[in-house]
């Protein structure tokens, strides 16, 4: 079964789409049903300077300051699904090359790794993901080379899934199901995954 997850490292409903599917995912594939991810890239925001800033300082200059307040009750509600969200360290900065690296590790097959790895360095460690020399440590932690993915790439990549009208993320396209947008539950999420291979054994 292909599943395909369009998500942004710096989105937090991307972070918790993301757990959620995980945890789904492994649970059919401990049952002998197997699950190919395939990470598709966007943008939060596109464009945004890699220099990094504070996550809750661009927030309240961005959208209020309820937004930063709003950041700090979701962070209490994500700890219940056993994340821990450090608004107060993290650095908003772009993504253009942690997708990348992404992409250089999904080569590896290790996108899945690579992909929780980069949402939990922003969210938990604080880390500057896009600093070139942070990406590099990470890679280094994971064993995955990189330098395999052109930046072209990746910008076809972006303009696809722009192309394909996706405007938000995350975005979960299981094989011929209808997509599923924003936040899901683990239960729809399991439900969707069991569907799809229920309907892929119908196909043999």
């Amino acid at each position: 079964m292909k599943v395909q997850l369009v998500m942004d490292v710096i989105c937090v409903h991307s972070y918790v789409g993301y757990t959620r599917f995980a945890r789904a995912a492994d649970r059919l594939r401990a049952e002998g049903l197997p699950v190919t991810v395939e990470f598709l890239p966007f943008e939060l925001a596109p464009g945004a300077p890699a220099d990094g800033r504070p996550v809750l300082e661009v927030l309240e200059q961005t959208f209020g300051p309820q937004a930063a307040a709003g950041a700090l009750a979701y962070a209490r509600h994500a700890a219940g699904e056993g994340l821990r969200l450090e608004y107060g360290k993290a650095i908003a900065t772009g993504t253009f090359d942690a997708h990348r690296l992404i992409a250089d590790a999904a080569r590896q097959g290790k996108a899945e790794l690579m992909t929780e790895r980069l949402f939990r360095a922003h969210f938990t460690d604080g880390l500057h993901i896009g600093d070139p020399a942070t990406l590099a440590r990470l890679a280094a932690e994971l064993g995955v080379t990189t330098g395999h993915v052109p930046s072209t790439e990746v910008r076809a990549r972006l303009d696809r899934v722009r192309s394909l009208g996706i405007t938000g993320v995350p975005v979960f396209l299981i094989e011929d199901l209808p997509p599923l947008t924003g936040s899901q539950t683990e239960t729809t999420l399991s439900a969707a995954l069991r569907q799809a291979a229920g309907t892929k054994g119908e196909h043999k």
